[in-house]
């Protein structure tokens, strides 16, 4: 076989509805979520649920209802073939981007011709951090100097709008542009191809009769200028506030991806293929700078120039990563986040690398453009980057 031939492809791509904290989503556990878009992408592609041979999910808590493999329950609680492997990784906020640079990366040395790289969290029944504040002992050595990751998030955030320069209009009018644009983008339907709506209990009841629709994303709001400046900051003297940093927030996504020569046996059409993957490190202190030397490290491995992306996805944990990647890369904002983002739409964790995947996907073949950069800081001072390409 070629390398061309086990070039890895795009197949199918799908996401549910992002919940807010304690919204639509949360009577559902993780491993619904997940089992419900691992459906729809094997479902969409019309293939033989066994023709898929490792599934890779991120999930960033992994304790309680998401612990003991969230990924492997997920997959057996479709009823579908045990034997196929599951694993779940931890890249913090860029699990789920890395899910996708793993499977594709056993697809592409031959060890597999079929996988799904997926994605989950729910939030609202496993909060940020209950892994790291209960239970025995402690990730920390005495001689490690940093804070706590749901802490240190914040003073990175900060420390990285004051070197740059935001301040807290540039964050506010920043906060604005994301909510407008997510829901122009409900508006005009560009999310429907992407979204495959459930069907939800009220949370704590067990019963199918109380169940209702859920079709669109939750964290939507109206939001000015004005209202932005009424909110306090995150931190004090900080920039950021609610308003204009991700929201908490429960869902799922998935990617089936295959070689080109599997894809081709199956009749089955390649809607993208990777052009190049990266994660990588950045200084703690700053800790969310990891977007900025990834996006580097993609376009140099890729040998390309930002000049040569159509669409850009920057994860906005905060106003001021996005406004700091784009002054970085000395580029405006025209072609980045064109349908909102994390602060509007939502940030269940461990979903959100493969969300922004299928969501660039979708709005290349909605613009017909050709390439796309999706982009993630992530705790511990990492960044993830993936370049897709339609083929």
């Amino acid at each position: 076989m070629t390398a061309e031939d086990r070039e890895p492809v795009v197949v199918a791509a799908a996401r549910t509805p992002i919940g807010k904290r304690g919204g639509a989503l949360a009577g559902l556990k993780g491993v619904e979520l997940l089992r419900h878009v691992l459906r729809a992408v094997v479902n969409a592609a019309g293939v033989a649920p066994d023709a898929v041979e490792q599934v890779v999910g991120g999930c960033v808590t992994q304790a309680g209802e998401q612990s003991l493999n969230v990924t492997r329950n997920a997959w057996l609680s479709t009823g579908w073939d045990p034997a196929v492997g599951c694993t779940t990784v931890d890249v913090s906020c860029g699990s789920a981007q890395q899910a996708n640079h793993l499977v594709a990366a056993l697809i592409g040395s031959g060890a597999i011709s079929v996988g799904i790289a997926c994605g989950v969290e729910s939030m609202s029944r496993v909060p940020i951090g209950v892994n790291l504040y209960n239970g025995p002992g402690h990730y920390k050595t005495a001689d490690y100097p940093w804070d706590d990751p749901p802490r240190a998030q914040f003073g990175g955030a900060e420390r990285i709008a004051a070197r740059q320069g935001i301040t807290r209009a540039d964050a506010d009018a920043y906060g604005v542009l994301s909510q407008a644009r997510a829901a122009a983008a409900w508006a005009t339907g560009r999310f429907d191809r992407e979204v495959v709506g459930l069907d939800v209990p009220a949370p704590g009841d067990v019963s199918s009769a109380g169940r209702r629709r859920v079709d669109r994303d939750e964290g939507l709001r109206e939001t000015t200028m004005e209202g932005l400046a009424k909110l306090a900051p995150n931190v004090p003297d900080g920039v950021h506030t609610a308003g204009t940093t991700s929201q908490v927030s429960d869902g799922a996504a998935a990617i089936l991806w295959m070689s080109r020569a599997r894809a081709r046996a199956l009749g089955l059409r390649p809607r993208a293929r990777l052009v190049a993957q990266v994660v990588t490190g950045a200084d703690p202190y700053y800790l969310l700078d990891g977007p900025v030397a990834a996006t580097g490290r993609a376009l140099e491995r890729a040998g390309m120039t930002l000049a040569d992306l159509d669409l850009v996805e920057v994860n906005e944990a905060f106003a001021g990563v996005v406004l700091n990647w784009a002054q970085q890369h000395h580029t405006d904002l025209e072609r980045v986040n064109v349908n909102g983002g994390a602060i509007a739409l939502g940030h269940p964790l461990g979903s959100s690398g493969t969300r922004l995947l299928v969501t660039a996907l979708h709005e290349l073949e909605r613009r017909d453009s050709q390439t796309a950069l999706v982009t993630m800081c992530c705790g511990g001072s990492l960044g993830t980057a993936t370049i897709l390409a339609r083929v």
